[in-house]
């Protein structure tokens, strides 16, 4: 199974654990990470701004890729999320079952 790494970056802690939170519920993906108080710097409107952001990382299978850019979509406040996906070449021994199994159960996860 193909594995991707998700990475969006949030204004905060709360809305990157809402994020997370939803494509949980959704078992669209296995586990969530928030890295608080990344420092961004980035080209807007013709200016290099720079903001501290929160980071949030998801493990996900490539197939559930759409899905989770949507779930983003709806729980982000931003108008332009910057959602990038990352191939996971290798895990450790049995954490791609795990992603596989908790991605494929039919009940939710609270």
């Amino acid at each position: 199974m193909e594995l991707f790494e998700v990475e969006v970056t949030c204004p905060d802690k709360e809305s990157a654990r809402a994020i997370a939170k939803a494509c949980l519920k959704a078992r669209l993906v296995a586990c969530a990470n928030i890295l608080p108080k990344v420092e961004s710097l980035f080209c807007w409107q013709g200016q290099i701004d720079s903001e501290t952001e929160t980071l949030l990382r998801m493990k996900t299978p490539a197939r559930s890729f759409d899905e989770v850019c949507h779930h983003i979509a709806a729980h982000h406040p931003y108008d332009l999320p910057a959602v990038v996906a990352l191939p996971v070449q290798a895990m450790g021994p049995g954490v791609a079952d795990w992603v596989a199994s908790e991605t494929q159960a039919v009940s939710g996860c609270d």
